[in-house]
Formats: C-alpha cells, structure tokens, sequence
C-alpha cells in the first residue's frame, strides 16, 4: 500500500521509517530511542536481548522484535514474533502484522488485524485500512478510517483524506492537504501550492495524482517557432484577491513550493524557479531549476537551458536541453533543433525537430514547416504545416494559408486562416481582415481588424483608425491610432499627428524676437515618425520648424525627406534655399521635384529660367506646369507660357 508520503514517525518514538512501495509504516511501541550511528554489534547485542525477553513472554519486546526484524525484511522471523505480540494485546503489532501480511500478498487478513489495531487506537493502522478501502472502491468505508487517522493527527492519514476528499471534489480538501502540509508532508505542500497557484490565476481546481505529476500544466518555456519568438509559460501572478489569511493566493503558493521545495520536491523546485524568474529573480530561479534538474526533472531541465541561452551561454544551455530531450522533452529537442538552425546545421535541425514530433510535441512539426520554407521546399513545408495544423496548431494552420495565399489558392487559404483565427491567432486575425479587403468586403476586413487590434496587434489598430477616421469616429480614431502608434507603427503616428494638429488652436502672437516655443503633442508624433523615415512626417516636422523661424532644423528635415524621394520635401527645401540665396540650388531640387510630378515646382523652374531669358526652357517647364496642375497652378502656368510664347523670336 503505498504510503504516498515522506516519513512515517514510529509509534511513540521520535524516530522515522522510510515507507516505500506498497506497504504501510511499521509501529513499535518501545519509549526507547536508538541511535542511527549505532554499530552492527550494538544492533546484535540489542535483537539478543529483544529475544530472550519475547521467549520469556515480553508481548513488548516481541512487537519490537517483530518491527526490527519487518523492517529488515525477514518476513519469516517476523511473523510468529508479531503474531505473539498480537495475541497479548498489542496494538501496533496487529498494525504490523497487517503491514507482513500486507506484503505476502494477503491484503484482507492484513486489513483483519489492521482494524483490530485501529479500533485500539492506532492511527497509523487506520490510516493504512482507509487506504485499503479505497483500493476495493469502498470510499465511505475509507474516508471514516482516514478520518479517525486524521483527527489524531496522524501526517498521512491527513495526506490520504485530502486526496480522497479532493478526487471526490469535497470543499474540505484543502483544510486537510494544509494540516499535512503544515505537518511536513511535502507532497501535501507542493498539492497545495498547485491548488492556490490556479486559483491565482482563474483556473478550475481539479484532482492531482498521488505521484505529484503536474499534468498539463507546463513552467518554463516553448518555442513555437525557431526563432523563439512565441514562447509559452505556466506562470505564477501576483496581486490575486487575497486568502483566508490576508495573504494572495499567488504569495502563498509560493510560500509552499518553496517548502517543498526545500524538502527535495523537484516538481515544487521547478514551479518556485517559474515564479523567481517570472518576477526577474533569475540567479535564485536558476538554483531551484538546477536542483529539480540534478533531480529528474525534464522541464527544469528545459527552463535552465533557456535561463543559461538568455544570458548568452548557448553551449550550457545546450548540454541542458540535450539532457531534458534525451529524457523526452519536446520543448528541450524544439529548442535544440532552433539552436542548430540559427548555426545553418539545417540536418541536426531536422533530426530534433522530428524528435520534438515523436515526444508528442506538435511545435516539431510546424518548425519543420518553417526550415523547409525558407530552404525553398514549399511541398514539403505545406506538408509539415498541414500536419501540425490539423493537430490544432494556431500559427501553423496560419502559416500554411500564408503558403497557399501565395500559391495563388485564396480560396483555400480563408479557412486556414479563419480556423487559426478562431483559436486565437492575432496575425491570423488580421491576415483575414487583409483578405477580405482585397476583395472589397469592408465590413468583414474591419471586424477582423478590429479583433485583432483587441488582442494588441499593431497594424490591425492602424487598420481601424482608418477605418474610424473614414466614418468620421474621431475619437476611436484617436484611441486605435494611439494604440498603434505606442506599438511602434511609424504610419500611426503620423496619422495621429494629424489629427491633433486638425484640432490644435492657433499658436498665441509673441512679441517680436520672442524665441519661446513648446512643443505640442502633435509635434512630439511627428518628429517620431519623421525619426522613422516617414516622408510625409519629415516635411511635416520641417514645416513646423520653418514656422517657428530655425532655418537650419527646417533644412535638415526637407533634405531627408527629399532624399529619400518625396517631391513635397524636394519643393519646399528649393523654397527654403531660395530664400536663403541659393537659387541654383534650389533649381536641382525643384528640377527633382518636377520630374516627379510636382505642378508648383515646375512653375517655380518656369519662373526661373523665364527670368534667366532663358525662354524655351522656361516655356518647357511652364507646360510640364499646365499638364500637372492643380487648377490654380495650371492657370498661372498657360499665362506663363503665353506670355513667353510671345516673347520668343518669329
């Protein structure tokens, strides 16, 4: 019978005995306390005098003898010395006889002298019956006996009812995994630290294994495609609503992990390395996954890979993961193969990658996706992806759309990507909204927009501001494009520059060569998107500049703009450079901005070489001037070029 916990304390001895397999804990009822450095001849000299005292009709010495002699495992000497015992009355040698019959194989005379001990009032024998009620199905039988353990405060009785209690669902679970984790059972404590951990976080509490296996929850972290970046973590929050005790459940299970951690849990060492890490402990995260992994423990073997490939040791990190992969960690043989990719050892790659598959690891498959597209085999990648997409895979079944989009196969790619969408892929999401606007449904596009901008996708925000600023819904304009804009979008925050600056009021009148100028906020968007090499933003931030009189700021943004092939920009640096007396210049960049298409600066050049007497070339750009327009700049080009055409030589 197996004990499930750490230690069973001798009956009214401050001594302990290991249980293991099946059996239950052995009592004896001697006061007497030995020494565990005492020698062989010592031990000899004390199970002779156990002896003579049994043959002398000592029930005591007899039980004791029998408990040595169980413990040992002489089963043969045991028994008729046990058995002696028993007749005279003594309780824990009925519990011990049960324990030898128990392991000969003869579980219901073992559960006959079990509960004539337990109706005497041995706990660990009515910790021992419960459990074996429990075994035949018999639950109210086995939860009365764990009970009557528990209440006399017997450590595993409390473990054993708490289980019960909890496979059956029973509120009152957690009062007894507490008792016995408070009494140092520690897989009690690590159950119990499980238990809070999902309240923490919103999950619905459920039965654990006796073994203390974790299921599915999963510290450490998966890298769901080679380059690492979409990693899963199982990890511990904090600020949840506070317990019984005033104490967050999180800051509780932690206080739990760590003691069963401390009692050599690895499991609980590994969910304690979770938590540190999450809240930036690492170097104390690193010491509880290296104790869990020196333990067995594939995952904390994993998570320590990862800890030692952020902090930039790679070969360490690898040595981890072979070690979590060898043990059949699919995250461990993923990251593996990631490693091998990003050093061009594509074979390698693949070889861990398919061991991820056979660990039962799906990721496998779809980074096996992922490095035949980028070596070209488009066959096989869509064979790869289609494989971890029907095994529910989010972002494979987005990636395998992507590969039929491309392939010319948009009807085939929608429900791909309508399938990841609806599991929660983000670019999923905001890939359908790009296909249904291609096809002219806006309505479809912006409610997928929208469903992925909810989830904190950057270009989908951008999408809706759009979206909202068309409508004329500039206030949730506003709130998308601000969204975006924070997420880095270079477009967003033009746009929402924009809008600020349609909004902003006059700039107050200074008094003359009063230099005193703060920026607005539209300002500050502009100037980041025009750091970012937005065109349009740099002639923005230039034209500002102009406006508050620094020439040389208003120079040095027009220029980038115009270099990087905006017409606007182009113009207005030739107006800025005119001004300054640098006409010939200014003559190059209008000369650019006209041959892009720009109808005032090539009336600008008109103007120039009209001037100059230069007539012909004047009336060339006068025309280029009418042909490009607007409307106001066209009229003032056709009088332009009348006028030279009458000035020019019959």
């Amino acid at each position: 019978m197996d004990v499930m916990g750490d230690k069973a304390t001798l009956f009214e001895t401050g001594r302990f005995v290991q249980a293991s397999g099946e059996e239950a804990a052995p009592e004896e009822t001697t006061d007497e306390t030995t020494d565990e450095t005492t020698d062989e001849t010592g031990e000899a000299a004390e199970e002779v005098r156990l002896r003579c005292a049994a043959a002398a009709g000592d029930a005591e010495a007899a039980s004791v003898l029998g408990a040595m002699l169980l413990r040992r495992g002489d089963l043969d000497g045991a028994e008729p010395q046990l058995r002696a015992a028993t007749a005279a009355g003594d309780r824990a040698a009925a519990n011990n006889l049960g324990v030898l019959l128990h392991q000969r194989g003869y579980a219901d005379e073992a559960a006959g002298w079990w509960r004539v001990a337990a109706v005497a009032g041995s706990t660990a024998a009515a910790h021992a019956l419960g459990r074996h009620h429990r075994e035949r199905g018999d639950e109210p039988a086995a939860e009365y006996w764990l009970r009557q353990s528990a209440e006399q405060g017997h450590v595993l009785g409390s473990y054993a009812l708490a289980d019960l209690l909890e496979h059956r669902g029973d509120s009152g679970a957690e009062r007894w995994m507490r008792i016995a984790a408070e009494r140092g059972h520690r897989e009690a404590a690590y159950r119990l630290a499980r238990a809070l951990d999902r309240r923490a976080h919103g999950e619905p509490a459920g039965p654990e294994a006796g073994s203390g296996r974790a299921g599915n929850d999963r510290p450490g972290r998966r890298p769901a495609a080679r380059d690492g970046v979409a990693r899963r973590r199982a990890r511990a929050g904090a600020g949840e609503t506070g317990g019984d005790n005033g104490v967050s459940p999180a800051a509780e299970a932690e206080q739990w992990y760590r003691q069963a951690a401390a009692r050599g849990h690895r499991r609980a060492a590994l969910y304690l390395g979770a938590i540190l890490e999450k809240r930036g402990e690492l170097k104390e995260a690193g010491r509880w996954y290296l104790t869990s992994a020196e333990d067995g423990e594939a995952r904390a073997a994993c998570a320590l890979g990862f800890l030692l490939r952020d902090a930039g040791d790679t070969e360490n990190a690898a040595i981890w993961w072979l070690r979590a992969a060898q043990e059949g960690d699919g995250n461990a043989a993923n990251a593996l193969g990631a490693l091998h990719a990003e050093r061009g050892q594509t074979q390698t790659a693949e070889r861990w990658y398919r061991a991820a598959m056979d660990a039962g690891d799906v990721n496998g498959a779809y980074n096996l996706g992922l490095l035949c597209a980028e070596q070209g085999r488009t066959a096989q990648a869509e064979q790869w992806y289609r494989h971890a997409a029907y095994a529910g895979h989010r972002e494979a079944a987005n990636a395998l759309a992507i590969l039929l989009l491309r392939g010319g196969d948009a009807t085939g790619a929608e429900p791909w990507f309508s399938k990841a969408a609806e599991a929660g892929s983000v670019d999923a999401a905001f890939n359908l909204g790009i296909l249904y606007a291609g096809r002219g449904k806006d309505a479809d596009a912006l409610r997928w927009y929208e469903r992925a901008a909810a989830a904190g996708h950057t270009e989908a925000a951008l999408q809706v501001g759009i979206a909202r600023l068309r409508d004329g819904d500039e206030q949730d304009a506003e709130r998308h494009l601000r969204c975006a804009a924070g997420g880095g979008s270079t477009e967003a925050a033009y746009r929402l520059a924009a809008v600020l600056d349609a909004r902003r009021p006059p700039a107050p009148a200074h008094e003359l060569g009063e230099s005193v100028h703060e920026k607005s906020e539209c300002e500050e968007w502009y100037e980041r998107a025009a750091s970012q090499g937005h065109r349009r933003a740099q002639v923005r931030v230039g034209m500002l500049a102009a406006a508050r009189g620094d020439v040389v700021e208003a120079a040095r943004w027009y220029r980038e703009a115009a270099e990087a092939g905006s017409r606007n920009g182009a113009f207005n640096l030739g107006l800025l450079l005119a001004r300054e007396g640098s006409e010939p210049e200014a003559v190059v960049w209008w000369t650019r901005a006209a041959d892009d298409g720009h109808g005032r600066a090539a009336l600008r050049l008109a103007l120039v070489y009209a001037r100059r007497g230069e007539l012909d070339e004047g009336q060339y750009w006068a025309d280029r001037a009418v042909s490009l327009g607007p409307g106001e700049v066209a009229e003032r080009a056709a009088r332009l070029r009348d006028a030279l055409r009458e000035e020019l030589p019959a």
